[in-house]
């Protein structure tokens, strides 16, 4: 007999392992699933009587650029840094407060774009049965099935199906609704904030016309962007009755099966965003709902299908929302690496005037989001974008780059105007407009203005992994301007010996000095004195790698290298000094931030070849963790990617399951708390980071060594990776099973011809050559796990 198709009223997938799923529909926002295209996005709940989607489009924020530099900084700047020398910690920090803090204080914030509801006539109080929503990875398709039960009278119960992409190639977000027979419904636009009670209306004006609803709002603020948002429906079964009508401000739509296309624009892209939202939805609603699915999950798939991943026992029978409340099995942890990989290609795309993914990505609930919903760079957006690498998505780092343009041009004026500087400087935070100036007036965060340096080191390894000519020369100058402002605001240390940073800082941290005073302002914190070594290192490979004659800039660069401090181990606690060449004590030993640990992750500096710095690390570690450390969802991914450094493959699985447990959203959002989008990316990239780890074992990057499964936890026995990605471009594929290595697969950089050595979990390292394989013994591995281990390279 033939095989019958399965219903699409049912739940009956066949990639569950790639599903977020659950019985019931979102009570509230952190129970609802996220769609995006990079620019628009939403939050879908799934309910059956009163459907809601929370929307966003990336570029409404409120009010437009400011002039907020500190005019009066650069004057008390030589004594601010002899306060600072002398310890005179009130005095300094009065004096910042005066002089060196902005008005008005904070940047620009984001906010939400509103709200669609879509209510069922005649549904309220109805009993549903068979109730299923899910988000599907692989497709980007966040889909809803259920039934109402029977009324007196009726013969069938009334099948529903409900399903949402946020396309890239057509720039709208998609609902497809089908049911088993025509059902009414109305669809509404407001704009209200995530409080479902709000009456508070930020909008201008709403109507509706024909199949349309339009929407129009400005956010507050001087020169803020207008926004228009227009919702369109078409129907499959006009012909047979089906019907929309416009009333009031809404439509009401009879239908057995119908698409409801919704767009967004605002005038930070287009002069006149109402001709191209209108345009947008013209267009989508003249293609089939099947036509824009499968240009949808083509576009998708293009980036999502290059990385995957799966880890067994995998439990995915069980609802999303139950497994995180259990010890997470390890199919979930894979799960949980997809999602870092979905929710960074659905917030940050590339396109005209694109911009980077914010704090929560571009899913914001609120018109008075934490901390602005804007990017602080003193790490939370450099963790947003930590799985690029490996997780082979450079595409998404894009809007970065251009956001990194931007704030060239603002940051050259703060950092003239502020310090007397060359180049240009950014702060801990910046926003839409690329604001480099200090934001709030919080002492241990806001005067540090090596936040920009830090974009631009991550820029610049991206390159380092996925090597892009074009991207590189658009870096050129900008790395350029970074280096002149370092080389610039270097000064002396009080020896002589080393040049230092001053004023410096420990991001968010606070010292206690020799006489038991508080502070906060420094010089040379290691956080500092890591970022401008490895700025200064860039440059010079930059140069090497455009075979560029000497710059300007390369000797006085060379000389600098040599000038600054290295890393020190205090004496009295066998810590790594946080504070520089001060071996300050710490006020809250488990803070949150470990920035003194940056040159062991994401940086190379702390590593094998230094062993009494990495035992140094581990003890820092340790003792974040005896007091409480990782209390917040993003530092509890950054302490999984350190522990991956140091090869501490069951702290990896502790930390994941803390993750998991204490700092994970029921539908999968990383929990600060509040909801911040930077845990769910760097928790991706540290998984990746214990399955596979890559360095260069010579400066002119001809010899690389490969290490696989360098800190995989005991638990996970079984699984397959395919197509991380590594320094130099090469690709790694391999499965395992019960600890031991069946095939690893490394596929070689088209071009390279760097010398590849692989080791297992610090087993000895085995060169290899392409088109040659090597079966590893207990000898040649060190470890009898790796027995029957084989290796070989293609390229």
């Amino acid at each position: 007999m033939p095989l019958t198709e399965p219903s699409p009223f049912t739940y009956h997938p066949t990639n569950r392992h790639l599903h977020l799923h659950y019985p019931s529909p979102a009570p509230k926002w952190s129970h609802a699933l996220p769609v995006g295209n990079g620019r628009l996005g939403a939050m879908v709940y799934g309910r059956t009587d009163k459907e809601l989607l929370q929307l966003n489009e990336d570029s409404v924020w409120y009010g437009g650029p400011q002039d907020r530099t500190p005019r009066d900084a650069a004057a008390h700047l030589p004594q601010l840094r002899q306060l600072i020398r002398e310890g005179r910690h009130a005095e300094a920090e009065e004096l910042v407060r005066l002089a060196f803090f902005s008005t008005p204080h904070s940047m620009r914030h984001y906010e939400p774009l509103g709200k669609c509801e879509i209510e069922f006539a005649g549904m309220q109080g109805r009993k549903v049965e068979g109730y299923r929503r899910w988000l599907d990875l692989e497709k980007a398709m966040t889909s809803v099935v259920y039934a109402y039960g029977k009324e007196d009278g009726q013969k069938e119960t009334v099948r529903v199906r409900r399903d949402v992409i946020a396309s890239y190639p057509d720039q709208t977000l998609v609902m497809r609704v089908r049911a088993s027979e025509r059902i009414s419904f109305v669809v509404r636009l407001n704009r209200t904030s995530e409080l479902e009670w709000e009456t508070n209306e930020f909008v201008d004006s709403i109507e509706s016309r024909d199949n349309r609803i339009i929407m129009h709002a400005t956010p507050g603020g001087k020169n803020s962007n207008p926004l228009c948002t227009v919702l369109g429906v078409s129907l499959d079964d006009e012909q047979e009755g089906g019907q929309v009508e416009a009333i009031g401000n809404c439509l009401r739509v009879t239908s057995a099966a119908c698409t409801i296309i919704l767009a967004a624009q605002t005038a930070y892209r287009h002069p006149d965003p109402f001709q191209a939202t209108s345009s947008d939805v013209a267009a989508a609603l003249q293609q089939p709902w099947e036509t824009l699915l499968s240009r949808h999950i083509a576009n998708y798939q293009s980036l999502f299908n290059r990385v995957t991943l799966r880890l067994h026992p995998d439990a995915n029978h069980l609802p999303t929302d139950q497994r995180l409340t259990t010890t997470p099995d390890p199919g979930l942890i894979a799960l949980y690496y997809s999602y870092g990989r979905y929710l960074l290609i659905s917030s940050s795309r590339p396109g005209h005037k694109p911009i980077p993914a914010t704090l929560q990505g571009i899913w914001n609930p609120s018109f008075t989001p934490a901390w602005g919903s804007k990017y602080t760079i003193n790490i939370n957006l450099q963790m947003n974008y930590w799985p690029v690498t490996t997780g082979s998505l450079p595409e998404c780092f894009l809007p970065v780059v251009e956001l990194l343009e931007r704030m060239a041009v603002r940051g050259k004026v703060t950092a003239e105007t502020m310090y007397n500087c060359r180049g240009w400087c950014a702060h801990h935070n910046t926003d839409i407009w690329a604001d480099t100036d200090p934001q709030d007036r919080w002492m241990p965060s806001t005067l540090w203005p090596l936040g920009g340096v830090w974009m631009m080191i991550d820029a610049m390894e991206v390159l380092k992994v996925h090597y892009d000519g074009d991207v590189h020369a658009r870096l050129v100058l900008l790395l350029r301007g970074a280096v002149e402002f370092l080389l610039d605001y270097l000064v002396e240390s009080k020896d002589g010996q080393y040049l230092i940073t001053n004023p410096s800082l420990s991001p968010e941290n606070t010292y206690i000095d020799a006489s038991g005073a508080q502070g906060i302002l420094c010089e040379g914190s290691v956080m500092d004195i890591t970022l401008v070594r490895w700025a200064f290192e860039l440059y010079l490979w930059s140069n090497r790698r455009l075979s560029n004659h000497p710059s300007p800039l390369h000797d006085k660069v060379k000389s600098t290298l040599s000038r600054l401090p290295p890393l020190i181990i205090s004496p009295k606690t066998g810590l790594i000094q946080e504070w520089g060449l001060n071996d300050y004590d710490e006020l809250e030993p488990g803070h949150r931030h470990v920035s003194h640990l940056l040159g062991l992750y994401p940086g190379r500096y702390i590593s094998s070849t230094t062993p009494e710095l990495k035992q140094a690390a581990a003890r820092v570690l340790r003792r974040r963790a005896e007091h409480g450390g990782g209390h917040t969802g993003w530092s509890r991914a950054w302490l999984i990617n350190l522990h991956a450094r140091l090869e501490e493959a069951e702290e990896v699985q502790r930390h994941i399951q803390l993750l998991l447990n204490n700092s994970t959203m029921p539908n999968m959002l990383d929990d600060h708390p509040p909801f911040q989008i930077d845990g769910n990316f760097g928790g991706c990239a540290g998984i990746a980071e214990a399955l596979v780890q890559a360095g260069w074992e010579d400066e002119s990057e001809r010899s690389l060594k490969i290490t696989l499964l360098p800190a995989a936890p005991g638990g996970w026995k079984k699984g397959e990776v395919k197509g991380i990605t590594v320094l130099g471009g090469h690709v790694v594929d391999m499965s395992w099973e019960e600890g031991q290595v069946g095939d690893a697969v490394i596929v070689r950089k088209d071009g390279s011809d760097a010398r590849l050595v692989v080791a297992y979990a610090g087993g000895k390292p085995v060169e290899l050559k392409p088109g040659k394989e090597i079966i590893l013994s207990d000898g040649d591995s060190g470890s009898n796990i790796c027995k029957g281990f084989r290796v070989s390279v293609r390229g």
